[in-house]
């Protein structure tokens, strides 16, 4: 009985064992085959990636400027009054009928008109000499002309050039200001005339007083070679003053001079420079009053405006008459000393009240006794105005004689 129930339960115990592998089994591959479909499924849904070949970067092409029309209609003109626009000189482009087809600002504002397109060339101004040159270059088309006019007190170089297009025959007009450049070319002339003459009279004066001191009649007396001694040396003096003024304006004009402000008395430059001139003042038996009080100070560069004050009162000397007397005179206005050099001989006329100043210009040199270079009041200007302050002139008009002022940082104390 006992041996039954053991059989009995090995028997189930067996069959459980074998049921329960095979459902194992059946579990293991009904997972694979859950995975699998899985994976077909997500193989499905995905897409196919084909691989592309690797193409080779393509080159980056600028895009070529549009090109600059040419100008055959009013609808280009503006192009180029841009480019013309920056132009210094007057340009303009006219046509056989002497329309102007373009122009530029500096035209416009010659002409007193905008716009000046349209117009027509005769209208706008009065200058017969400008059609003459245009009527020329549309008749010799190969040529280009070039003149020099004055308009509106001011001087220009005019060119003229005929080109063509489209079969047709335009021409080109610029006008350049040259009136500066004509200064300069009329202050040279100038120059050379004046230092020729001045270099010509001392030198004609010592070569005569030396040729009288060794003529072959008489031996040379002792008074006479002292008198003609002192001649010379007064026209060596004046060649040693014409030499240093241009030296001077030169190094003043290239910036070469160096200016050193540092306090200085006042007055004892004034004394200085009069002792300076002290020949000069007996020779022409001239007073100068120095009424610089003592005590002003100034910031200066002692050397150069010890030149200024030289310059006016050998001015002075030279313009007043005999026995008469120049004045010297200064006064405190603050910030500022207020130099004046006055003298009674025939002064400024209003007219010229403002060329003193420019090199090389006198204003009679008939009457100052052939005397000066014309450099001496610009070099003041130059000096003064180097310093700060300003220099001018009076015009005989208010008072008589010649009044020449100048200022100068003060020192002073509060």
């Amino acid at each position: 009985m006992e041996w039954f129930i053991i059989m009995i339960l090995l028997i189930t115990l067996a069959g459980l064992g074998i049921v329960t592998y095979a459902l194992f089994q059946q579990q293991k591959l009904t997972h694979i085959q859950v995975k699998n479909l899985q994976t077909q499924l997500v193989t499905a849904t995905q897409p196919t990636i084909t691989p592309k070949p690797i193409e080779p970067p393509k080159p980056v092409i600028t895009p070529a400027p549009p090109p600059m029309p040419t100008p055959s209609s009013a609808n280009d003109v503006p192009i180029y009054k841009i480019l013309a626009d920056g132009a210094y000189d007057v340009l303009l482009v006219i046509d056989t009928g002497f329309n102007i087809l373009a122009t530029n600002q500096s035209a416009e504002k010659l002409f007193n008109k905008s716009p000046l397109m349209g117009s027509s060339l005769k209208d706008i101004t009065d200058l017969p000499e400008l059609e003459l040159m245009v009527s020329d270059a549309l008749v010799n088309e190969e040529e280009s002309f070039e003149e020099q006019m004055l308009y509106k007190e001011r001087h220009y170089r005019v060119r003229t050039q005929v080109y063509r297009h489209d079969d047709r025959p335009y021409v080109r007009l610029a006008m350049s200001d040259i009136t500066q450049l004509v200064k300069l070319n009329r202050a040279r002339r100038d120059m050379v005339a004046n230092i020729s003459h001045e270099l010509r009279t001392p030198i004609a004066n010592i070569r005569l007083i030396i040729d009288n001191l060794f003529h072959d009649q008489d031996k040379p007396k002792r008074k006479d070679s002292i008198s003609s001694l002192r001649n010379i040396a007064r026209e060596t003096e004046n060649l040693m003053w014409l030499v240093q003024e241009m030296s001077d304006l030169s190094m003043i004009e290239s910036g070469q001079s160096i200016v050193r402000m540092i306090e200085n008395n006042l007055r004892q430059m004034v004394l200085d420079a009069i002792e300076r001139l002290e020949q000069r003042i007996e020779v022409h038996n001239i007073i100068v009053q120095n009424n610089v009080p003592a005590h002003f100070m100034v910031l200066c560069d002692r050397d150069l405006i010890q030149r200024v004050l030289v310059n006016l009162i050998h001015n002075a000397i030279k313009w007043s008459p005999q026995g008469e007397t120049i004045t010297i005179n200064a006064q405190n206005g603050g910030d500022e000393v207020t130099i004046s050099v006055l003298d009674n001989g025939p002064g400024v006329s209003p007219d010229q009240v403002d060329r003193i100043f420019e090199r090389f210009y006198q204003v009679d040199a008939s009457r100052s006794g052939g005397e000066g270079t014309g450099l001496g009041l610009a070099i003041c200007r130059h000096i003064v105005e180097a310093h700060g302050g300003k220099i001018w002139a009076e015009a005989n008009t208010v008072n008589k004689g010649g009044r020449f002022f100048f200022t100068l940082l003060s020192a002073l104390g509060e």
